[in-house]
């Protein structure tokens, strides 16, 4: 009995349609790997191969014969002789030869030697004896120049560093000595840099003190070395900002008012509005100068042409794109590159020069613009005081309505319709006209 059973279901119910299974892509396994090796990769081959997939399994040929046989050897590097055994690698019963393979490894010291009648010519020192001199080169050869090793077995007492001191200044004696001429050795370490004892001695004693520091001792250096480059950098950008050699032209007009009060090229001569002169609002330009000089300092290392757009920008930095754009017109009809070609220290000096008296001279080309164009304003706008001519009152709700003279005959009295005609706000102060006697009534028949 099952669930079908006791739920009371039949047994021969639809058959359920098997989902079909995806079909994975077959990875053929690559030749010379074993099946092992190839699963611990996960069936990704390599980026690289280590080793060409031939050589893999590659056997060694039929006809040699491969044993290894215990066999003597000696070896150059020593000079007693000795003999002693491996194994080797034999190949058709034909054992190696040459020298020990190790033996290439064995690198000495070439120690300088001197003679007697040497050493009486030119290496005696108070300080030291012949038979100590002696003593410190032979261990010099046998232990090669490992003074800790060579202080450690030198009979009398003496430091690591004036065993140095002795062992260099006879090299270099001796090596000044044998040559031709002094110039012949000039290049040579030993005499170009001869070993000082002091520094050694002081570098030592700095280092041993550093090794010995806590780590508080080792806090506060950080936070003192840190506050010594901050203040370092401080005084950098003030005495860059202090030594700023691009000078600011100090008639340099905003490119605002052009854009507020003309709105093209040139100044409208019906234009009523006055600017003062005094709007033109201080340049910044020496600031931008300062900090852009002090942020390329702080590179230290940049290239000229990227120097020389940081300041044109600095420089511009006052000036509208329309500005900017008449002195890149002018650059180019005057025959200058607006990069300059061979962008040395002079070179992108005198481009900024350039580049500033243009912008001086644009400048002023819009002031004496805007004055001329004020003046001719301030002509157009006059009139002449002749008798009988009315003054014009300017004001806002007017100022383009056309005057309409006062054309009544009668001059005892103004209609309203006279004075609707004229204009509002208008008054006429040209004189009334004298009076004139009052015309004759007609009779009409009724009078009669």
């Amino acid at each position: 009995m099952d669930a079908k059973d006791i739920l009371g279901l039949p047994k021969n119910s639809l058959p359920q349609e098997k989902k079909p299974r995806p079909q994975k892509d077959s990875q053929r396994k690559p030749d010379g790997i074993s099946r092992e090796v190839y699963a611990l990769t996960g069936g990704l081959a390599p980026l690289m191969p280590a080793i060409d997939a031939s050589q893999l399994k590659k056997r060694p040929p039929t006809d040699e014969k491969i044993t290894w046989q215990w066999l003597p050897f000696t070896s150059s590097a020593r000079k007693d002789n000795l003999q002693l055994y491996h194994w080797t690698r034999v190949v058709n019963s034909v054992p190696p030869t040459g020298d020990y393979s190790f033996a290439k490894y064995n690198k000495s010291v070439d120690v300088v030697k001197y003679t007697d009648e040497e050493y009486e010519k030119y290496l005696t020192d108070p300080m030291w004896t012949k038979e100590e001199t002696d003593q410190l080169f032979d261990l010099c050869q046998r232990f090669d120049l490992r003074f800790i090793v060579i202080a450690d077995r030198f009979p009398s007492s003496r430091t690591v560093e004036e065993l140095k001191d002795r062992y260099y200044s006879v090299s270099r004696a001796m090596l000044i000595a044998r040559a031709p001429s002094p110039g012949d050795v000039s290049g040579h370490p030993l005499v170009k840099e001869p070993y000082n004892v002091s520094q050694e001695i002081e570098r030592k004693r700095a280092l041993c003190m550093v090794l010995s520091q806590t780590k508080h001792q080792e806090r506060k250096d950080a936070e003192v070395l840190a506050e010594a480059k901050r203040i370092a950098e401080s005084r950098m950008v003030t005495r860059v900002a202090e030594e700023s050699e691009l000078p600011v032209p100090s008639n340099a007009a905003p490119e605002s008012a052009e854009r507020t009060s003309v709105p093209g090229d040139t100044v409208s001569p019906s234009s009523n509005v006055q600017l003062p002169s005094a709007a033109v609002a201080p340049s910044t330009a020496t600031a931008d100068n300062a900090s852009t000089l002090a942020s390329l300092r702080m590179l230290r290392v940049y290239l000229r042409t990227y120097a020389l757009e940081q300041m044109v920008q600095a420089a511009s930095s006052s000036a509208g794109l329309r500005t900017i754009k008449r002195v890149e017109q002018t650059l180019q009809e005057l025959g200058v590159n607006l990069k300059p070609r061979v962008p040395t220290k002079l070179v992108c000096a005198e481009h900024l020069e350039l580049r500033k008296e243009i912008l001086t001279l644009l400048n002023l080309q819009k002031q004496l613009q805007y004055k001329e164009a004020e003046g001719s304003s301030f002509r157009d706008g006059s009139y002449a005081d002749t008798p009988g001519t009315p003054k014009r009152l300017y004001r806002g709700g007017d100022q383009d309505r056309t005057f309409v003279p006062d054309m009544s005959f009668g001059g005892e009295r103004v209609g309203k319709r006279d004075q609707k005609r004229k204009a509002p706000g208008r008054l006429s102060e040209a004189p009334s006209s004298p009076a004139q006697s009052k015309r004759p009534r007609k009779f009409k028949a009724s009078d009669l």
